[in-house]
């Protein structure tokens, strides 16, 4: 969380930030393929899709399951909990949006569910972030209609 930025915690409100208007770091594609999960994440709900065919389970959003190639994919609510698989803290770069935040971390997240999201660990002292530590969903509100999921230490 920073000062600029306040994180939501999943299934809260979301409250205006006189701050959105300024956000620098790049927005994600939102297509037709993903729109469903972004619309998602504006309400604070971050969701996995689960193939009806195979019962597979898959993050980031796909027309088609990754496992059996069946269209028939479900969006399925996640409890938004995990464990950090692996990160790393970045102390230097020259990335517009990003040197200001400096360090951050950058990890590969494994949800309950079983799927892996990288997302940033926010909220937490990097030097703290360690593999295996239990994390959560939280959301930075970053412009109306526009909420990025990412992790704090549950």
């Amino acid at each position: 969380m920073t000062a600029d930025r306040p994180t939501v915690e999943r299934g809260s409100a979301p409250t205006a930030n006189p701050k959105m208007a300024e956000y620098t770091k790049p927005l994600p594609e939102i297509t037709a393929e993903s729109k469903p999960f972004w619309l998602a994440c504006a309400r604070h709900e971050l969701l996995v899709q689960t193939c009806r065919a195979c019962g597979a389970v898959q993050y980031y959003p796909r027309g088609v399951c990754a496992a059996c190639w069946s269209p028939d994919v479900d969006w399925t609510p996640s409890a938004g909990r995990g464990r950090v698989y692996t990160f790393t803290v970045t102390h230097r770069t020259q990335a517009r949006g990003f040197r200001d935040e400096l360090p951050y971390v950058l990890a590969w997240i494994e949800l309950d569910e079983g799927v892996q999201v990288m997302s940033n660990i926010v909220g937490v002292d990097p030097a703290a972030v360690k593999i295996g530590m239990p994390v959560r969903v939280t959301f930075d509100d970053v412009k109306e209609g526009l909420s990025i999921p990412k992790f704090t230490a549950a």
